[in-house]
């Protein structure tokens, strides 16, 4: 009985070390990529009153923004996050919610130099921001293709959560194509989710796989405290490089748009159309004269490819079709009344696009470029005038009141907007450094708010 025992036990003791042998050491990888990685340190322009209503990012309260924001008496707080070197000439990539409003922007390296940020770009429907140093010769990071990554691979994020400064953590990729719906319903980033122990400070930071190379940037966490519990999401690569792509060579990103209401498949619903098994974008709508109508797409078509990409699942259309320069003609496969269907679509710019580009014009007194509101935009939201807002300016007071791209003004003070002569009036009338009621409508419900120019 002993003598097996004791067999059980060498038997133990001989696995054990080759078990061990095969976790991967990640002590080179770090030493690598660590100088790449930057710690960024904001402060924000915030007015006193509206201390308690700062922006954590479009997403739903349980998805928190990564960064730890320190509140203080003072009217300027702080806020830290990360991000990494993509060029030697100083360009950095973070995500949009770290520098939120920011006023100023301090980069700091692994090796303790201290650089001021200037914003490139930003892109609030990806949460990813290009920020620029004055430096040459820097550490740069190296992107991994979009095609290598799968669910149960090693991977290494580095970052500073808690202002912990370049800490390292790792886990495995737990699923690949994670849609998370922003709070205004959009849904275009496929993120990968892993269980990295991500906290806050480590957002916009780096997402690095065994072979040294970027994945991914940490954005977001599911959390019920506030600290990790092991559900993390980062933006995948090929996101990532085609919003660079585009804020360095504009400042801003057009993004496809389709113009159709979109709904998964359920296993009812695919017998009624004639599908071999539920899967697909159900198309519910079709908005008149969009990049689809054209296309001709119809109410009841079932979308099963788009430019040579599988469609499983309702959220992988918008991932597809935002990702291809407005203006490209791809093939999209439809299934209807039960057969499948070839089209050609050309992809259309979405209307609305928020294109705050870096640069020296800052718009009106508000901060905004507005536009004249269309007959067909007046009765679809059944609006009674307004003026409808093309863009938004960072470090502005329209900033502040969180407009967005998209709303529809109606009122400022006592004064009802009904086009832009009443707009322009009121702009030369409104007083400087006391708030001001504004109303606007946003996906046709109304919104106050208040926006004060100084």
């Amino acid at each position: 009985m002993i003598n097996r025992i004791l067999a059980v036990f060498f038997l133990i003791a001989l696995s054990v070390p080759s078990a061990f042998a095969e976790l991967p050491d990640f002590t080179k990888l770090i030493a690598d990529n660590s100088s790449a990685v930057v710690k960024i340190k904001t402060v924000e322009k915030v007015p006193e009153r509206r201390r308690q209503e700062i922006p954590q990012g479009d997403v739903p309260d349980i998805f928190r923004d990564l960064f730890g924001q320190r509140n203080s008496p003072q009217r300027r707080p702080a806020a830290m996050g990360s991000g990494f070197i993509i060029s030697s000439d100083g360009f950095i990539l973070t995500n949009n919610h770290v520098i939120g409003n920011a006023h100023e922007i301090s980069i700091r390296l692994s090796d303790r130099r201290d650089y001021k940020g200037t914003v490139v770009g930003v892109d609030p429907r990806s949460d990813l921001a290009l920020l620029k140093i004055d430096a040459t010769d820097l550490p740069t990071v190296t992107f991994a293709g979009p095609d290598n990554l799968k669910v149960g691979e090693w991977v290494v994020a580095i970052g500073s959560p808690f202002g912990l400064d370049f800490s390292a953590s790792a886990g495995i990729v737990s699923a690949i194509g994670r849609s998370i719906p922003t709070a205004r319903g959009e849904d275009y980033v496929p993120f990968i989710q892993s269980d990295v122990a991500i906290n806050p400070g480590n957002s916009g930071g780096p997402l690095f796989n065994l072979q040294g190379e970027v994945i991914g940037i940490n954005s977001q966490i599911y959390t019920r405290s506030g600290g990790s519990i092991g559900l993390s999401f980062a933006i995948p690569v090929n996101v990532a490089l085609e919003v660079v792509a585009q804020l360095k060579d504009k400042g801003y990103v057009d993004r496809g748009w389709l113009g159709v209401y979109i709904q998964d498949v359920d296993k009812n619903l695919a017998e009624s159309l004639g599908l071999k098994k539920s899967s697909g974008a159900l198309i519910a709508q079709v908005e008149p004269g969009s990049a689809a109508d054209k296309a001709g797409m119809m109410a009841g078509d079932v979308v099963i490819k788009f430019n040579g990409q599988p469609i499983d699942q309702a959220s992988d259309l918008p991932h597809a079709v935002g990702l291809i320069a407005p203006g490209k003609k791809v093939p999209a496969v439809v299934v209807r009344k039960g057969k499948e269907r070839k089209l050609n679509v050309t992809v259309g710019a979405r209307p609305g696009e928020n294109r705050q580009a870096a640069g020296s014009d800052t718009g009106d007194v508000l901060g905004l470029v507005v536009e004249k509101l269309t007959d067909e935009m007046r009765n679809k939201g059944r609006l009674p005038g307004g003026v409808i807002v093309s863009k938004v300016y960072a470090d502005s007071p329209a900033v502040e009141a969180g407009l967005q791209a998209g709303d529809v003004i109606v009122q400022v003070g006592y004064r009802t907007i009904s086009d832009l002569s009443d707009y322009n009036e009121v702009l030369e009338e409104i007083p400087h450094g006391t708030p001001v009621a504004l109303r606007f409508f946003r996906r046709g419900r109304s919104v106050f708010r208040t926006i004060e120019v100084n």
